[in-house]
């Protein structure tokens, strides 16, 4: 079995890990892993770990925030030289909240073949157990760390009908769900899934005030990694329709139509010349009134 199809190497592979339990890795990723010349991950020592499980021995060169993009040309070099690579991060699938998005987009931008292994994500693993919608559903990945841009960035999405998914660190759980709860209202269903696939994985089901409640009152239930789904707005605002004839008539009565088209022209976003023109015929029919 030809695990990599491009022979001649010159390939970049996006290679999921699992996210926990190690069991999880597919069939697939652990022959690619096995093959390709050189591995690139986030954190050398971690990867070191997950390949003396799989029995694998490769050159490693780390790609993380901090230096991503001065690892492009190191890479693209590798692979101008014919050599193939796997893009791996400490869990999960690479770029989902982990680094390599510079680098992929970098080398597909220079015509490098990237391919993808696909595998664990925490996002969808979580969704796939939560009881929450998941024919529609918007990925946030992690909120600013302070308080204030937090609650700027939930604000923004309290009204999405979506169900809304978010990572989040332990040191800031708690306060993440206050204010979840103060922003989207504490009735607001949700679900929060600690350890996914580890030992001690947990799912926590409730409004939000109840979620908050949960995990306050057991300090264990606040280590770990935690993956927040939280219900799309039940109710979302409806669009006001805006009766633009009686508007016209109590714009014309001070303004001229053009004028006044152009105001219900910025408020609708239709177009303007027809506004006008029916702002002429309502100006017409007034004045033979």
């Amino acid at each position: 079995m030809n695990v990599l199809p491009q022979a001649s190497g010159a390939t970049l592979y996006v290679v999921a890990t699992p996210i926990g339990n190690l069991a999880d890795i597919t069939e697939r990723a652990r022959q690619v892993l096995s093959a390709v010349d050189l591995i690139a991950c986030e954190d050398t020592r971690h990867t070191q770990k997950l390949l003396q499980h799989l029995g694998v021995r490769k050159p490693l060169v780390s790609v993380h925030d901090h230096n991503e993009r001065d690892r492009i040309g190191q890479i693209a070099n590798y692979l101008q030289n014919g050599q193939s690579l796997a893009l791996v991060s400490d869990a999960g699938t690479p770029l989902i909240s982990d680094p390599g998005y510079p680098l992929v987009q970098a080398l597909r931008g220079q015509g490098f073949n990237v391919v993808p292994i696909p595998g664990p994500s925490a996002l969808i693993t979580a969704l796939s157990a939560a009881g929450l919608p998941t024919d529609r559903f918007a990925f946030e990945g992690f909120l600013p760390h302070k308080s204030g841009p937090r609650r700027e960035r939930l604000q923004d999405v309290a009204a999405d009908p979506r169900t809304l998914v978010f990572y989040e660190a332990k040191h800031r759980i708690l306060d993440t769900l206050q204010d979840m709860a103060d922003i989207f209202g504490p009735e607001r269903h949700g679900v929060v899934a600690r350890e996914l696939t580890k030992t001690f994985e947990t799912f926590y089901s409730g409004n939000l005030t109840e979620l908050v409640a949960a995990i306050s009152a057991d300090d264990d239930q606040q280590k770990g990694e935690f993956v927040v789904m939280v219900a799309g707005n039940p109710a979302p605002a409806a669009a006001t329709e805006i009766d633009t004839d009686r508007l016209f008539r109590l714009l014309l009565a001070e303004l001229p139509p053009k004028k006044a088209a152009a105001i219900i022209a910025d408020l609708t976003g239709e177009n303007k010349k027809a506004l006008y023109q029916r702002a002429l015929e309502i100006q017409g029919k007034s004045a033979g009134a």
